[in-house]
């Protein structure tokens, strides 16, 4: 047989093998594709279970706050009321005596003063300390015991039951559920919508601003103010109560501004400042020990910084040139100083704050544009949205932003005194609050407030979302 009609013979059957071939590779790639978009199904089932964990956590802790805060608020008002009683009796009973007494030195004084002299002024004066001594000879002189308010145990305890987040192909037994707890009892558990706690106050006292612009909180709840006039850092809990303070001093500069802080991936807190001669970046330990400092050029605008923990990098904003002719950027630094690039130079945007999120992207409010600039981690340009209004999803002046875990981003909307979220893509999901009366810098805390900082009042707020 020739190789010519062999080969013709045998045609049909390759081409049939082929044909299974391709059959049976349809059906690998099939089961591939099944099995992909099973991983898909369990990210999004992980994503979604992540966020109403952490939605149910917050939610007990915002009500297990709640209800502390009004038993302490319950117990100092009868303290108050206690004290105020006791402190009444007590003086009531000083004034009786005083009274008591001034009568009693009245009449031997005068009785003294008749001494000497032999006429009826002293028998008068000797019968009214007759009449004195008499009236008080037969009572008993009151001992004093202080008498202090009780000090108080909670008079109703707190008790919860158990509620469950199932977590998706976890087995019914509720052995991979989370437990959240919920209040029994007379006090009211339902949390304000939107309660809110503001502190601080002109001055230089602990706890009070001069001030305040950048603000920043660590996951041990702890939040850091850029106490900018009286040129420190002061650190409070998420009550506003005063922890401690440091100055934001390096070793040879004068009169030194703090500008905005934030935390890196080693828990170290970075400040940008401004002195009469220069600016630069410092970095120190939670506890206000300087470690290091990098120079950096004159700005026209308030300096802010950001820290990429993924890539542990620093993100400075400078703003440059004059008039009609300024440029903003964000510097990425290497926490060493060494420039890694620049950000958004091209972009035409006047840059004011900025913040990065958890996977990340760059996001940047540009005050001048009214709108909120987002870029790739490595510095390319992906989307912009706002633009000048007081609509939903419109901005006016944008300051302060930043991410929350599920990587929404808030934005304080400075012109309309209010806060705004959008999803990571840009759009608006809600307002978060509508009457703050100013704002700019702001931060989210591990329990998923927001902390504002207002430079105008000097004061600091927390809101819950």
């Amino acid at each position: 047989m020739s190789l010519r009609r062999a080969i013709h013979q045998h045609r049909g059957p390759v081409q049939a093998l082929i044909t299974e071939g391709r059959g049976i590779l349809e059906n690998y790639c099939g089961f591939i594709r099944g099995l992909r978009e099973e991983e898909k199904s369990l990210d999004d089932q992980k994503q979604q279970t992540d966020i109403k964990i952490m939605e149910a956590y917050r939610q007990t802790c915002n009500q297990i706050h709640q209800q502390l805060t009004e038993e302490r608020d319950r117990l100092l008002s009868e303290v108050e009321t206690n004290h105020r009683q006791n402190k009444g009796a007590v003086q009531s009973q000083r004034d009786a005596v005083l009274n008591d007494v001034a009568e009693m030195s009245s009449a031997c004084d005068g009785a003294e003063q008749g001494m000497g002299r032999e006429d009826k002024e002293f028998l008068s004066r000797k019968a009214k300390l007759d009449e004195v001594v008499g009236k008080f000879r037969e009572r008993i002189v009151p001992i004093l015991i202080p008498t202090h308010p009780a000090i108080f145990e909670p008079t109703e305890k707190f008790t919860c039951s158990l509620g469950k987040v199932t977590v998706p192909g976890a087995a019914s037994s509720g052995a991979a559920a989370m437990a959240m707890g919920h209040h029994h009892g007379n006090k009211s558990s339902t949390l304000a919508p939107k309660q809110r706690l503001t502190f601080g106050g002109e001055g230089s006292d602990d706890g009070q601003f001069d001030f305040p612009f950048g603000v920043t909180v660590s996951e041990k709840a702890e939040i850091f103010v850029a106490d900018s006039g009286n040129g420190r850092i002061q650190v409070f809990t998420l009550h506003g109560t005063f922890v401690r303070k440091f100055p934001a001093v390096v070793p040879g500069e004068q009169e030194q501004c703090p500008m905005d802080v934030a935390l890196d991936r080693e828990g170290n807190l970075w400040v940008v400042i401004r002195t009469e001669s220069e600016e630069f970046a410092a970095q120190y330990t939670t506890q206000g020990r300087l470690l290091k400092k990098i120079l950096l050029k004159e700005t026209k605008n308030l300096r802010q910084v950001a820290v990429d923990t993924k890539r542990n990098q620093i993100l400075i904003t400078q703003t440059s040139g004059d008039g009609d002719n300024l440029q903003s950027e964000v510097l990425v630094l290497r926490s060493d100083g060494t420039l890694v690039r620049t950000v958004g130079q091209q972009q035409g945007m006047e840059v004011w704050f900025i913040t990065v999120d958890g996977e990340g992207h760059i996001h940047v409010s540009d005050r001048e544009h009214h709108l909120v600039h987002t870029f790739s981690e490595d510095g390319q340009f992906l989307f912009q949205y706002g633009g000048l209004g007081s609509g939903e999803g419109q901005l006016k002046e944008p300051a302060g932003i930043c991410t929350d875990r599920a990587g929404n981003i808030i934005v304080a909307d400075r012109g309309n005194r209010r806060v705004e979220m959008f999803d990571k893509t840009g759009r608006f999901i809600k307002h978060i609050t509508t009457d703050m009366s100013c704002l700019c810098a702001v931060a989210m805390t591990p329990l998923g407030q927001i902390v504002v900082t207002c430079a105008e009042d000097n004061t600091v707020t927390i809101v819950s979302i």
